[in-house]
């Protein structure tokens, strides 16, 4: 058996640098933490071949006096600690000491370094961890440490490093974390001689998220301001319709610190719930302000984890200061009509991904290209113009909320295909038989709104009256409002109204006895799964029994057809299977989000116009904004939009 003994210093000193230093982004975290924590103002990170064989930080900070240069690159030296009552209230970047002894063990390292007391700076060369001779040297106020051919005396670490490319965007994303978390800091990136990145340093957070993240990601998302007695949460959030296909673009800050916290992580997203996307992931950028004493930063060798104190007030604080941001935004996603390079006009800009393009032809429209059949055009006649039936055969209830103005509708006219213009068809359609007012929930109907004057309830946190102008494809709802008009998805909306009516605590929906029970057949896996949730589904009005191998359903809730009824439990299994299983709230919003889809209006449907001004209502008050399902409900097209389109501006 070998003999126990104790390790050469220089190689302990390569084993401690393992823990420390993975990689160049590792060495550029560590410089630009020292920098900051050295009261800079601007920090310049300079790469080459990724970092690997050059890597310089320059900051403008205090510096380090000459006579303490060699101290500073022996392991647990450091300014910012003294006594073990100093671990209990961390408020650096760096605390440990071991950064800079950990880099030059496994590097070449140049010094440049003068206080504002020295009239001269100080000069340090070492190799491999061990230092030259302090020399006297011209330089500017503050820090520049060179960085050269790292891990050049550990092969075994150096054959594990990617490519340059890879190498680099990991500092990339490295810098780009420090200049959101120190915004007051202005931070320049150069890769390969090429500037990447500048940020003001005005102390703004919206300077920084706009230089780092981009002009696109940056008009998406919303601030964040949130106090409470112990802590403080300020920042940025993505919108629904925003959201990304991965976790890359949330940023969390703890007092400064950029951390990687699951804790956070399942607050911010238990936020967007029922409002993103399936799959999709918001993006953030937060900072949790707190005592220094309640939260303990030393539990990792890199300092990007943390322990809170208190779990569950940081989860309330985080939750909800997200969900006000999303519950306060009022507005809809923009409608850009995209000119073609043909028609000589100039393309319009994108803004943001959940914009709507909708392509304008070039050169003459035909008939056939917007799905009707040609037509020949009448001749112009002289004097006064009479309104077309489609537009004279809007209903009373799309109507100028203004005592002053209600559009005319001739009596005789009926509401429904030949209302439209269209002539009557036998072939079968998507459209429903006529009802004389059919409601949005089951139950009473209510009463419908006057058909004079301005609605008071309308008008609540409106900027100018809105009105209905109608519908288009049997599933878009067209509202016009001031100069902007609205497009409204009936069925997201109408979802949405479900799904936050049937969530309301106290909800007791409406069943129905089925005279012959609905058989559904469901694979093995989803069946258990069914089966396990008896008593939720039971709660909803389903009462489903074993039937052999097959179900069968004798009682359903009113707001599910029964033909649909197969199909939303074989939905609602499948779910179950993948998301809600194990967990009963989830498993519960799983049921909901089922049956809220199964119990919309469809598009393609032909709707009364009662149900038409529900839904415009809803979303128009700001109640409704995205569907359980995160998809936006309504897109809005300026009418400077469509002037430029007629070449009208």
């Amino acid at each position: 058996m070998p003999n126990i003994q104790v390790l050469d210093p220089h190689v302990a000193d390569l084993i401690a640098a393992g823990e420390v230093v993975e990689r160049p982004a590792s060495v550029a975290k560590e410089l630009i933490e020292n920098a900051i924590d050295a009261g800079a103002s601007t920090v310049t990170v300079e790469i080459s071949h990724g970092g690997l064989t050059f890597l310089r930080v320059s900051d403008d900070g205090k510096g380090i006096p000459a006579g303490e240069l060699k101290t500073a690159f022996l392991r647990h030296a450091t300014s910012k600690l003294r006594t073990e009552r100093d671990l209990e209230a961390i408020g650096t970047l760096g605390f440990r000491g071991e950064a800079l002894a950990a880099i030059a063990a496994v590097s070449r390292i140049e010094v440049l370094t003068r206080t504002a007391q020295a009239e001269l700076g100080a000069s340090l060369t070492l190799e491999g961890g061990v230092p030259g001779a302090v020399e006297e040297a011209g330089c500017p106020l503050g820090t520049t440490l060179v960085v050269r051919d790292l891990f050049f005396n550990t092969p075994a670490r150096l054959k594990f490093m990617k490519k340059d490319a890879a190498e680099g965007a990991a500092v990339f994303a490295v810098v780009q974390r420090a200049a959101l978390s120190h915004p007051e800091v202005s931070v320049k990136f150069i890769r390969d001689g090429r500037q990447e990145l500048l940020t003001p340093g005005d102390g703004q957070m919206k300077s920084a998220v706009y230089a780092v993240l981009g002009r696109e990601l940056a008009l998406g998302f919303r601030e964040v301001k949130f106090t409470g007695e112990d802590m403080s949460v300020d920042g940025f959030v993505s919108m629904p319709a925003c959201c990304r296909a991965s976790r890359s673009w949330q940023f969390f800050f703890v007092n400064g610190r950029q951390v990687k916290s699951s804790l956070m992580t399942a607050a911010l997203e238990e936020a967007y719930k029922n409002q993103k996307m399936v799959g999709k992931f918001p993006g953030c950028v937060l900072h949790l302000h707190t005592r220094l004493s309640a939260v303990d930063v030393n539990v990792h060798p890199a300092k990007t984890e943390v322990k809170f104190g208190g779990e569950r007030a940081v989860f309330s604080a985080v939750y909800h200061a997200v969900l006000s941001t999303l519950e306060g935004d009022l507005s809809h996603p923009q409608a850009v009509l995209k000119n073609t390079e043909i028609s000589g006009v100039r393309r319009q800009d994108t803004v943001t991904e959940n914009q709507l393009r909708i392509a304008a032809p070039s050169g003459p429209v035909k008939q056939a290209a917007l799905g009707r059949p040609p037509v020949s055009a009448p001749p112009l006649a002289h004097g006064p113009a009479k309104a077309p039936a489609s537009v004279a055969a809007l209903p009373t209830v799309a109507r100028v909320h203004d005592s002053a103005y209600t559009p005319p509708r001739p009596a005789e006219q009926p509401v429904g295909a030949a209302a439209l213009g269209r002539p009557p068809v036998n072939t079968p359609s998507l459209e429903r038989p006529p009802v004389s007012v059919p409601p949005l929930e089951r139950g009473p109907a209510k009463a419908p709104a006057p058909t004079e004057g301005p609605s008071p309830q309308r008008e609540e946190g409106l900027e100018s009256p809105w009105r209905l102008a109608g519908e288009v494809l049997n599933t878009y709802i067209i509202v016009e409002q001031g100069e902007t008009v609205y497009f409204i998805d009936k069925h997201a909306a109408h979802e949405r109204m479900n799904f936050d009516r049937m969530k309301a605590e106290g909800y007791d929906p409406m069943a129905q006895t089925l005279l012959t029970p609905a058989v559904c057949r469901l694979p093995p896996a989803q069946r258990e799964a069914l089966l396990a949730q008896g008593a939720l589904l039971e709660e909803f009005g389903f009462e489903v029994d074993e039937l052999g191998s097959d179900l069968a359903v004798r009682q359903a809730p009113f707001d599910v057809d029964v033909g649909d009824i197969p199909a939303v439990l074989e939905e609602l299994a499948q779910r179950l299977l993948t998301a809600g299983s194990a967990d009963p709230a989830a498993a519960r919003d799983e049921l909901l989000h089922t049956m809220a889809c199964k119990a919309a209006i469809k598009g393609g449907w032909h709707s009364a116009p009662q149900e038409l001004e529900r839904v415009a209502q809803a979303v128009m008050s700001g109640q409704v904004k995205y569907c359980p399902h995160g998809r936006p409900v309504a897109i809005e097209l300026s009418k400077k939009e469509l002037e430029k389109q007629f070449k009208r501006a």
